[in-house]
């Protein structure tokens, strides 16, 4: 057993800090673009005139970031190296998201929009895996720059969690298929290139196999945006949308007919771990910054720091992220060796707690800090809004726990999880 993280991969970490330092760091202070993350981030995010969608300045903002750090090499680090990448692995974008997160707020890493000058970019990935060779001509190397981007239509009004009972019909129409539902959460819509459409071909509901996935542009007839839904951390990119009697061709099937829900759950496991190394990250920096806190602010003569009622809670916090860690590399460190599928079960227990810990450590270190931990000149508040959301969405913590007890008890026959 060797626990070390690679040495290639702290030579890299040190590689992308010394660009971040030099390039992000800079542009984030030029024109007041630190109002995007100071205590005006929510106001100068949002333009509050057009539904509380993104402003442009501030989208404007993370594109020429995701330029700059795509003509330095590292945009693209987890693609295979014939898409100018460096095949980072699982193990990899979980060290690396963690190493980001805990750096804090910044350009470099916006995790409120899954930004981050190293992409987690699993719609490429899911291109490479999935798309035709028509597909891949047209999305790969839009997908490979962030400059293309495909929207997620899984979640329904009606139906959330099991996204087997979807309502959301196709039925073929020639040589073509004609789409009737609605969805909705639909993340990044407003300027997607496509929303990927998960409807029932065939089967009942409740079944894992037959459902379709399609590639929809939003611009086809009867495609709508029905409204943009506001959430506990604002600016609003998710939108609800319904589907008339679309009609889209043959190649807008992506991957195989009727196994659509293995795209989705391919794109949950390897995005759920990634999540909770970024969750482990933003709960490390909250404890690291409450801890410097405590030993600077001295009420009634003394260190906060020096109170036991401060250190417990710190101290256990910091227990959990030490031992969260060590199962987060092991749980990539399985995927990248026995497959995607492979260690569902442990994606789960790191999901789940990952985003619950990262809550619980924004929330102690409002407390630390006290009233000024409270305000928004802190970024505490912020990060708690934000994290909050994935104890909820990607899979709840209450299904990614009922996973768990289903391999436990053995009310799971598969280790491979629905559809797959």
């Amino acid at each position: 057993m060797d626990f070390d993280v690679p040495s290639e991969l702290s030579d890299y970490l040190a590689e992308l800090d010394a660009f971040i330092d030099r390039e992000i760091v800079p542009l984030e202070r030029e024109n007041d673009n630190i109002r995007f993350f100071d205590h005006r981030r929510e106001d100068a995010r949002t333009d509050w005139d057009r539904g509380g969608l993104p402003s442009a300045d501030w989208e404007d903002l993370l594109a020429e970031t995701r330029r700059r750090a795509d003509a330095a090499g590292h945009y693209r680090y987890a693609f295979p190296p014939e898409f100018g990448g460096r095949g980072g692995t699982n193990l990899d974008m979980a060290v690396i998201r963690e190493h980001l997160a805990r750096r804090g707020l910044g350009l470099h890493c916006d995790l409120q929009n899954e930004h981050a000058v190293v992409a987690n970019n699993v719609g490429l990935l899911l291109m490479l895996e999935y798309g035709s060779p028509q597909q891949r001509a047209e999305w790969v190397e839009g997908l490979a720059a962030g400059t293309k981007f495909f929207a997620f239509g899984i979640t329904e009004p009606e139906h959330g969690s099991d996204a087997t009972h979807m309502d959301t019909r196709a039925v073929r129409d020639g040589g073509g298929w004609v789409i009737n539902g609605e969805k909705t959460w639909n993340t990044g819509i407003h300027t997607a290139d496509a929303d990927l459409i998960f409807a029932r071909t065939a089967g009942e509901a409740g079944d894992g196999t037959g459902i379709t996935a399609f590639l929809v542009p939003p611009d086809t007839r009867g495609f709508t945006v029905e409204e943009y839904l506001w959430t506990f951390n604002m600016p609003t990119d998710h939108g609800r949308v319904t589907l008339r009697d679309v009609r889209v061709g043959a190649d807008a099937v992506f991957g195989p007919e009727g196994r659509g829900l293995a795209v989705v759950q391919h794109f949950f496991n390897e995005n759920r771990i990634r999540q909770a190394a970024s969750s482990l990250g933003a709960a490390q920096y909250c404890i690291d910054r409450a801890v410097a806190y405590a030993k600077e602010r001295k009420p009634f003569g003394k260190a906060l720091a020096d109170n036991q009622a401060i250190q417990f809670p710190l101290v256990e916090l910091h227990t959990q992220c030490e031992m969260l860690r060590t199962l987060i590399h092991k749980t990539a460190w399985t995927m990248d060796r026995r497959g995607t599928f492979a260690a569902s079960e442990q994606v789960s227990m790191c999901n789940y707690w990952a985003n619950r810990l990262c809550c619980e450590a924004a929330d102690r270190a409002m407390q630390v800090y006290g009233g000024l931990g409270y305000s928004r000149h802190q970024p505490f508040e912020h990060i708690y809004r934000h994290h909050r959301r994935y104890r909820i969405t990607e899979g709840a913590e209450e299904i990614q726990m009922r996973r768990v007890a289903g391999y436990l008890f053995g009310f799971m026959s598969s280790h491979a999880p629905k559809g797959v």
